[in-house]
């Protein structure tokens, strides 16, 4: 079964969760990680603060594997731009036509070119 973890805060009962569904005891959970009950103990009262390599221990005890995927809001998003980004073929046409007639017209000055190398130098350095 898969469970999205949106919070920090989901994570404690979904580890407790797969545990007791595993059968194991803390324990038993310790003892596979070579640690005592109570640190796992410590660590399965707030998993939001241990580090994603313990996380991942704990999770290879537990025999749960992580798997990450876009949220459906996101997709839904990046879809949503794209169909408004994106002009129809024929606009597309007409919107390359203009912004070549705009680059013939405009005229670079000593000021804006030094400008503009000075603002590509920075993005360069960061």
């Amino acid at each position: 079964m898969n469970y999205s973890l949106k919070t920090l805060s989901q994570l404690r009962p979904i580890l407790l969760g797969f545990r007791k569904a595993a059968g194991l005891t803390q324990a038993m959970v310790a003892a596979r990680l070579g640690v005592t009950q109570q640190t796992y103990a410590q660590l399965e009262a707030n998993p939001a603060a241990v580090s994603v390599e313990r996380l991942f221990k704990v999770l290879r005890a537990l025999d749960v594997e992580l798997a990450l995927t876009r949220a459906a809001t996101a997709r839904s998003a990046q879809a949503n731009e794209a169909a408004l980004t994106d002009p129809p073929p024929a606009a597309a046409k007409a919107t390359t036509a203009r912004s070549r007639r705009a680059s013939r017209q405009t005229e670079v000055t000593p000021a804006r070119k030094s400008a503009t190398t000075a603002a590509t130098k920075k993005r360069e350095h960061w």
